[in-house]
């Protein structure tokens, strides 16, 4: 069964809901019957990369908000990020269009790497404080999950799985996602924000249950004996 989850690497709860939702498949089950496929959302296509600039003095410009309320929130989400076992020192955000990070992430899904790729771009955004949309730090970080050099230079030197990137946006308008992280099972049911485990669990629980209903898995048939057929033939 697939589960979808539309991110942007600059959203901070989209980091902590991946690690509520990693608790919450660990406890599943079935969890080995799970595909989970990373998705492309910006939260904000126009935003300029700007290294030089702190990330409360972009929220205040962006929100309206003063610096020090600006750092208020960031403090309270470095606390939540804390409480799943993350580390964010969002004072070494770097401002960065994401548009570049989710062509990566394209890349790296057609190699079986999405959720490494994720991974790579939340540490290196709000841990190790990385310019995520820079091309060197892009190929330094797909170099160490496995990513080809020279394959990711040309897909980030030209305009490669733009495409890709636009049509995931169009669909999280279509499957009603104003906001992120975003999850969707089966294209029946979906779960809003960094939900608790318990919440990804019970979606999980409901969800399998009705997909394993609609796929059943075929009998396993041990060996081939004679059998007698509707059409009279025993043999």
């Amino acid at each position: 069964m697939k589960v979808e989850i539309w991110s942007d690497v600059m959203c901070p709860f989209c980091y902590i809901g991946k690690r509520k939702f990693e608790k919450a498949l660990d406890q599943f089950p079935q969890k080995d019957k799970i595909q989970v496929e990373w998705k492309s959302f910006q939260l904000n296509p126009q935003m300029k990369t700007e290294p030089g600039k702190s990330i409360n003095d972009y929220l205040a410009e962006v929100k309206g908000w003063t610096p020090d309320y600006a750092q208020q929130v960031n403090d309270h989400v470095t606390g939540l990020a804390s409480e799943v076992g993350l580390e964010y020192n969002m004072d070494k955000a770097v401002v960065a269009n994401s548009f570049d990070a989710h062509r990566f992430v394209q890349l790296a899904k057609t190699k079986g790497l999405g959720d490494a790729a994720e991974e790579q771009l939340f540490k290196a955004y709000f841990t190790d404080g990385k310019d995520t949309s820079n091309l060197d730090t892009l190929v330094e970080l797909g170099v160490e999950i496995g990513l080809d050099t020279h394959e990711l230079r040309k897909v980030l030197e030209g305009t490669l799985f733009s495409d890709e990137v636009r049509k995931d946006i169009y669909e999280a308008q279509q499957v009603g996602a104003r906001g992120v992280p975003f999850f969707v099972l089966d294209r029946k049911y979906a779960v809003s924000g960094a939900q608790q485990p318990e919440t990804f669990l019970g979606a999980l629980e409901q969800s399998f249950t009705e997909w394993q209903k609609a796929n059943p898995e075929p009998l396993v048939t041990f060996g081939e004996g004679d059998v007698c057929t509707t059409d009279g033939e025993c043999n």
